[in-house]
């Protein structure tokens, strides 16, 4: 029989704000020591008041309007209980039935250029939980993330491949770094996914058995995850078994996924109104003042740069995915006036660079006016390509004025005709062979004579001025 895969995404990101969720402790935990970024509230000492963070309220409203969701007006937090060593205050307030925001929707793109639309059930806010470190000795408790904010954003089960699920993830990622919500930065723990997937006969509308696998923390993770529980579900399925509705962790040495517990239902966690918390009321001038700071979007950059600027496709999806790449991109072509090579100049030579170093365009010495200057002297004719790659590194690693550095240098094309097409006789007299070769039918030979014209000239001539005056004195 054949089975569709049906899958659905709940993505953790962490809200950039500078403070918790509910208190005043730092949120840059990353790379710091353990428990260092404590206090009673967001250790769950007895008697602490929450109060909530408004930058976390505002930036995740701002996430959910990017992702087409509709705000609620009113909306309130919720404990929902649990136990586990990580949970100090032995609850996480989260939202349940009145979340911040619900019925979203967002279109990814795949491999094969086209399109789908994939629903988002809510996005709500909530606080997550500390860290536990296993080592031979036994576990210990990091409560640094304790207390972090956090938006979950749940998909409808619209998924139907590993493509198109990890394609939705990474959606999420651009849109929400997009709008400063979250830098959703995998490395450092700041997103995360639990995944449901379930198999139905093709042509069942209702759904199967469902399995979710938990905390996910990569993009190759979640792939590697979703093509294995297909494969495990379909076999069982195959051979008559029983699929289990269970929670999974996923076993990233071993290549599979392994039972954690039976799942859950929303009666276990035993919601209830967070009683510390009032309920959140935001208003629709709210709503429109936030709407107003969400930026275009990287979908609707890529398809400005394909159209306006007539950059190939791929090109202006590579760019417009990263906020600060395309932001650099578009500060140096209002320098360059030439969108495709600045293009070319940015994914080629810039992040080759910074590529090595380990750097983002975010860390890049080369301000994106002077690469733009660069740019624009090659399209005049000041230099050529070859000088431009010669002087990149210095250039960029001094951030210096390429302008002001090629005249210092004495690197200008030559512009003395009679100069270069002395040059150009000088290359033919000592080929007679090569240039033979040409009268004879082979273009290549051409390609021999240019390059040595351009080591006499170290670099500086034209080389088509040098092809035309070659093929003139040749013929």
């Amino acid at each position: 029989m054949e089975y569709q895969t049906v899958i659905g995404l709940e993505i953790h990101a962490r809200i950039n704000s500078k403070t918790k969720m509910f208190c005043r402790c730092d949120n840059g935990i990353f790379d710091e020591q353990p428990n260092m970024h404590v206090c009673p509230i967001c250790m769950g000492f007895p008697g602490m008041l929450p109060v909530t963070n408004q930058e976390a309220i505002k930036k995740g409203v701002k996430a959910a309007l990017a992702l087409g969701c509709e705000i609620k007006e009113f909306s309130k937090f919720d404990r929902k209980s649990y136990f586990y060593p990580d949970l100090p205050k032995g609850f996480q307030i989260s939202q349940y039935d009145k979340p911040i925001s619900e019925n979203g929707s967002i279109t990814i793109t795949l491999a094969d250029g086209t399109t789908k639309p994939i629903r988002i059930e809510r996005l709500h806010l909530e606080d997550d939980a500390g860290k536990l470190i296993h080592t031979a000795g036994g576990s210990l408790v990091d409560f640094n993330r304790s207390g972090t904010p956090l938006m979950e954003i749940v998909s409808a089960p619209d998924m139907n491949s590993l493509e198109e699920a990890s394609a939705y993830a990474r959606q999420i990622q651009k849109i929400v770094r997009y709008v400063n919500a979250s830098d959703a930065d995998m490395e450092k723990g700041q997103m995360r996914f639990d995944l449901n997937i379930s198999l139905r006969p093709k042509g069942q509308k209702e759904l199967g058995v469902k399995v979710e696998i938990k905390n996910l923390n990569s993009f190759r993770s979640l792939e590697k995850a979703i093509g294995y529980e297909i494969r495990r579900q379909d076999e069982l399925l195959e051979n008559n078994g029983q699929i289990v509705q269970e929670t999974r962790g996923w076993d990233d040495e071993k290549g599979l996924t392994v039972t954690q517990r039976t799942k859950e239902g929303a009666a276990d966690y035993r919601y209830f109104p967070e009683p510390d918390i009032p309920p959140l009321v935001i208003t629709r001038e709210m709503i429109q003042a936030l709407k107003k700071e969400i930026p275009e979007l990287a979908d609707a950059k890529a398809e400005r740069y394909r159209t306006k600027m007539k950059l190939p496709g791929d090109i202006a999806r590579q760019l417009a995915a990263d906020a600060l790449l395309a932001d650099y991109f578009e500060k140096a072509v209002e320098v360059s006036g030439a969108a495709k090579k600045t293009a070319n100049w940015i994914l080629s030579e810039l992040t080759g660079l910074l590529n090595e170093k380990g750097l983002t365009v975010g860390g890049s010495n080369l301000s994106p006016q002077n690469l733009g200057k660069l740019v624009r002297l090659i399209e005049e004719g000041v230099i050529t390509g070859k000088i431009a790659k010669d002087i990149f590194i210095e250039v960029a690693e001094g951030d210096l004025d390429p302008e002001k550095f090629v005249e210092e240098k004495g690197l200008k094309v030559m512009s003395d005709t009679g100069e270069l097409e002395g040059v150009c006789k000088g290359v033919i007299d000592r080929n007679p062979e090569i240039v033979a070769s040409f009268r004879e039918g082979k273009e290549k030979a051409l390609g021999a004579l240019v390059g040595q014209v351009m080591a006499a000239t170290k670099g500086s001539a034209n080389p088509k001025a040098v092809n035309e005056i070659l093929k003139k004195i040749i013929s």
